[in-house]
């Protein structure tokens, strides 16, 4: 709105093609008249619409009118980059919703060959198309005849040529070429499934029957590859978690820390015991700099340390390395959980 040339926009009232006259010299001055008013309104979009409606409301009907003839002047151009003998036509479909936008043809084209080239367009074979011609929504010609030329029906661009499918059987009827809610989607049955070699149902049984204690591994989201099966456990080798004295020496309250798994960093808001936590033992409570915890600070309605919901947790000292660890980027993957993690 800030050029000094009125821009080509949409007004929201009904216009006609017409040519311009006199009257569309006056309009840069009478758009320079009503500029401030369409950039206030501009500002916010929300009220484009309206605020245009309002301001178009307040001009009068000479102004109105020198506005339609300015938006329209171009209006007789608008064909004019087309080679001589052609023609740009809109069809529609009585079967379809889309509508076909400026198709192109030679004025030469007869009215058989039309029908050859609009059955690619809209899957109706020929035979079973009757067109019509239409201009400003008004049925002007039936294009019965297939030896006759479209130069003959006086076709001109910008009119409209509606198909009308004659085939009671047509597969674009009731949206047979445009509802896919109509197309049936292939299921396998269970029987089909289960006789199916190499499925992952075949798989699970196959491991069950080895061992019917067998559950699914768990993926590992901390490998780099989200999913990387993890290493089954050796029999008999559960490991035994510390959580004696020992594993928190050297880790004081204030000192900034990282923790795993994650890579999140904080700061030591607690060293000690905690009598509410399952496990006993040391923990430490990290206050973390970004909502990546599982805790505020409180267990069982006992403040052990304050923070902010999801800015805290509690670890065992095995998962915490204190040192420089400034405030790093927000990391928030999802991880799985860990025993020695409240």
């Amino acid at each position: 709105l800030d050029s000094s040339e009125p821009p080509r926009a949409h007004i929201p009232f009904p216009v006609t093609r017409s040519t311009v006259g006199a009257a569309a010299a006056t309009v840069p001055s009478t758009y320079l008249a009503v500029r401030s008013t369409l950039k206030a309104v501009s500002e916010n979009s929300a009220t484009m619409s309206a605020g245009l409606t309002e301001a178009i409301g307040s001009m009068g009907a000479e102004m109105r009118t020198d506005i339609r003839n300015y938006i329209t002047a171009g209006d007789d151009q608008q064909w004019s980059g087309l080679p001589q003998g052609m023609v740009a036509i809109h069809c529609t479909h009585s079967n379809l919703m889309k509508k076909m936008i400026e198709l192109k043809f030679d004025l030469h084209t007869t009215i058989g060959d039309l029908k050859a080239r609009l059955h690619m367009h809209c899957g109706t074979p020929a035979s079973a198309q009757r067109l019509i011609l239409r201009d400003g929504g008004q049925d002007i010609a039936h294009l019965d005849d297939d030896s006759k030329m479209m130069g003959f029906y006086s076709i001109e661009s910008g009119m409209t040529i509606h198909i009308i499918d004659t085939d009671p059987f047509s597969m674009s009827r009731g949206g047979g070429l445009e509802d896919v809610s109509l197309i049936q989607k292939y299921k396998m049955d269970d029987e089909t499934y289960e006789a199916r070699k190499g499925t992952v149902r075949q798989w699970i049984k196959e491991q069950k029957e080895a061992d019917p204690n067998w559950k699914p591994p768990k993926q590992n989201n901390f490998s780099g590859n989200p999913w990387q099966k993890q290493p089954p456990p050796a029999p008999g080798a559960a490991e035994e978690i510390e959580t004696g004295p020992e594993t928190v020496v050297g880790m004081e309250v204030g000192m900034r820390c990282e923790c795993q798994p994650g890579a999140r960093r904080g700061e030591i808001a607690y060293v000690g015991e905690v009598a509410g936590l399952s496990g006993g033992g040391h923990w430490l409570g990290v206050r973390f700099d970004e909502p990546v915890g599982r805790s505020n600070g409180v267990v069982k309605g006992e403040t052990i340390f304050e923070c902010m919901e999801r800015y805290g947790g509690f670890l065992r000292g095995k998962n915490v390395t204190v040192g420089d660890f400034p405030e790093a980027e927000l990391d928030l993957e999802d991880t799985d959980e860990e025993e020695d993690e409240l």
